[in-house]
């Protein structure tokens, strides 16, 4: 899904000033690999990301990303990683930053696609062969893979 009505709602307001936002980023791992999105405004490869909406449950919004970002379904295993992202500019100018709370999941079912538009690709990596990313989303899926018990939070 594009951009929330909500956040649309907030910009009709505000304009493009800076907007605190809270998002999830959600690493599904099936066997050694894991799934990943090919951005269409950036062209990066990242696993799949997005804002929590008002009232949802993170690990709810993580679920939905998923299956609204590449036709695949998966269950929660943890919280892994808790962050605040540096602030982004989009080509549109409006300006955000995001609380990132980064969830391991588990595949369960689905062939990955691009299924809303907001990506040309949606793949299957092996762990060892990921594509390149942004030393940031390389951080959120390292969280995601080490299999620690407990979160990391970053001070």
């Amino acid at each position: 899904m594009p951009t929330p009505d909500f956040v649309l709602a907030l910009r009709e307001k505000i304009g493009t000033a800076p907007l605190w936002l809270s998002g999830v980023t959600a690493v599904v791992v099936k066997g050694n690999h894991i799934l990943l999105v090919r951005r269409t405004d950036t062209g990066e490869w990242t696993p799949v990301t997005g804002i929590i909406d008002p009232g949802e449950q993170p690990a709810t919004a993580a679920l939905r990303e998923v299956e609204e970002e590449a036709d695949v379904i998966a269950t929660v295993e943890r919280l892994v990683r808790v962050s605040v992202t540096n602030p982004v500019i989009y080509p549109n100018g409006d300006e955000s930053q995001y609380l990132d709370l980064v969830f391991r999941l588990r595949y369960e079912s689905g062939i990955p696609s691009p299924a809303d538009g907001e990506n040309t690709h949606a793949e299957w990596f092996a762990i060892e062969n990921l594509p390149a990313m942004s030393d940031d989303m390389r951080e959120r899926v390292r969280a995601a893979l080490d299999n620690k018990p407990e979160a990391e939070f970053l001070v």
